[in-house]
Parts: C-alpha cells; sequence; structure tokens
C-alpha cells in the first residue's frame, strides 16, 4: 500500500511572466505577418503561441488548508500541501483536496441497543483528511465513505451497549446514557480505525441524540418513573428505620421512658407511619395512659 508524497512545485510567478512573454512575441509575429504581408513568421508565430499555452497551462493555486493531487497519466506524482501559486506540467492532473476540518451531522437512525429495545441515536463527527493519497486512491469516493461508515459505527456502538440499566446502585455497566463521555470514546476509536483505510483523521466524535423509540417511549418513561419512586421509597424507609433506632436509643439511654416490647412495637409503627406518609399525619391526643 502506497502512502502520500510531499511534492514541491515551480513558482507560478516565473512561469506566468514567461508565458506572457511568449504570449506578446506570438502576437508581435501576428502583427508582423499582417503588415508585411511575410509568411516567413508563421512558424516562430505558432512556436511561440504552444509555448506561451504549455507555460499557462501549468499554472495553479494552492490556498491555505488546501492540497494539489499530481497524477500523471495514471501515475501519482505527489501532493503540493504548501499554499501559493505554483506551476507544473500541464499533462498532470491536479485534484483539489480540502484539508479543513469537516463536520458530519449524522442522521438519526433506528436501531437496538444491547438490551434489544428500539432506540434513535445519531452522531456529530470532526473529521479531516491526513493522507491525500488514501483518500484518493483508496476508496472510491472518501466524503461518501465518511458517511457510510459513521452510520454502520454508530449503529454498531449501540448494539454493544444498553440504552441505560434502570439500577441506580450498578455503576460498573456502560450505558449509552449514563456513560457519554466513555461511548464517545468507544466511537472514536472505532471511527479512527474505520477511517485509517481512507486516510481520514477524526478529530471528535460525539452523540448529538438519544431518545427511545417513538412506540416504545411512553412505556420506559413510565417505567424510568416507576423506577425513581422505587429509589426514593427506599431512601425514605432507609432514613426512618434510622431514625426510629436513634429515638429508641435516647429514649433509652436517657431513662426518659421505660418500654416494653409491646410500646416498642407501637412507637416504631406510629413513627414509620408518619416518617413514610406521603401525607401530613394527623396528631391524636392520648388523655388517658398509654395502656388506654
Amino acid at each position: 500500500m502506497s502512502a502520500e508524497k510531499p511534492r514541491s512545485a515551480i513558482s507560478g510567478y516565473l512561469m506566468l511572466f514567461l508565458g506572457i512573454a511568449f504570449l506578446a512575441l506570438a502576437v508581435w509575429c501576428l502583427v508582423t505577418m499582417i503588415r508585411t504581408q511575410d509568411n516567413g513568421l508563421l512558424i516562430p508565430f505558432f512556436g511561440s503561441l504552444l509555448v506561451a499555452g504549455f507555460f499557462l497551462a501549468g499554472l495553479f493555486v494552492v490556498n491555505p488548508n488546501d492540497s494539489r493531487v499530481l497524477v500523471l497519466f495514471g501515475t501519482y506524482k505527489g501532493t503540493v500541501k504548501t499554499n501559493g501559486f505554483f506551476w507544473a506540467n500541464p499533462f498532470y492532473v491536479k485534484k483539489k483536496i480540502t484539508l479543513r476540518a469537516r463536520n458530519l451531522n449524522g442522521e438519526k437512525i433506528k436501531v437496538n441497543d444491547k438490551a434489544g429495545n428500539p432506540i434513535q441515536i445519531a452522531a456529530v463527527v470532526v473529521w479531516q483528511v491526513e493522507d491525500t493519497y488514501k483518500a484518493s486512491f483508496e476508496v472510491d469516493n472518501y466524503e461518501h465513505y465518511v458517511v457510510v461508515q459513521s452510520e454502520a459505527a454508530v449503529r454498531h456502538l449501540a448494539g454493544a451497549y444498553p440504552y441505560d440499566t434502570f439500577d441506580d446502585h450498578d455503576e460498573e455497566t456502560l450505558t449509552l446514557r449514563g456513560g457519554t463521555d466513555r461511548v464517545s470514546d468507544v466511537l472514536e476509536r472505532e471511527l479512527a480505525e474505520r477511517f485509517a483505510r481512507a486516510g481520514i483523521k477524526v478529530m471528535e466524535a460525539r452523540l448529538s441524540h438519544l431518545a427511545y423509540a417513538p412506540e416504545i417511549a411512553e412505556a420506559m418513561l413510565r417505567r424510568q418513573q416507576a423506577s425513581a419512586v422505587v429509589a426514593a421509597r427506599t431512601q425514605i424507609v432507609n432514613g426512618a428505620v434510622s431514625m426510629v433506632e436513634l429515638a429508641l436509643a435516647r429514649l433509652s439511654a436517657n431513662n426518659v421512658v421505660q418500654l416494653d416490647e409491646d410500646k416498642k412495637a407501637a412507637m416504631v409503627s406510629n413513627l414509620l407511619v408518619v416518617l413514610c406518609s406521603e401525607t401530613s399525619a394527623s396528631p391524636v391526643v392520648n388523655a388517658g395512659t398509654l395502656y388506654q
């Protein structure tokens, strides 16, 4: 597999001057022939015209962050990356390839995640041509290649990880929703491997859209809400049990009141109802004894 060959080119200003000079000579020969009716200058006229055309036809411009791939009769001769005004053999095919960073805003695609749930996903990729030889000759159309391979990489990424785990305590499982930065790093590495064949460098890759497919979005929302309610209730119960334990321990340690097991059970029940209830508890004043 060949690689890019840097190529220098002759200054275009010198060749432009020579081309104009031979063009002026051709005009002088033509004017002289018309004025003197002498065909002896016919050969110098056509010779000067051909030389002027040879010099002027080879001129080309390389703008900043652009390049020109030079090909002579099917043979790669090199790539000019230095910006400026240059001249090269007029028989060279001078293919322009930009070296600027470019954005690919991928379309939303519908795929299944690792758990089989249909999701919608899209990515934004920042890329640029790094090897002009590979971009020109290793693939048919490097721009189309980037689009197709980006979509393939996003599809593979979506199928490799679940959208979410629905478990707040599961921090080890990498998910598309919870591990955005890590997932983007995985996507960048995969794109770099895919683009290497075309001489493309991946500068950045990020997910721009991630959501459940419309047909299951409502059901998944209810599932997320239910998981959030369960998690909140678990936290409330854990806090309430801790508060009840603290209350019983403080009452016993300070000898405020001596409670038997039945009264402790009743107190625990009342405290848990008060602490875990969704609505404010209504107090009931006991005017008798604890046993009434």
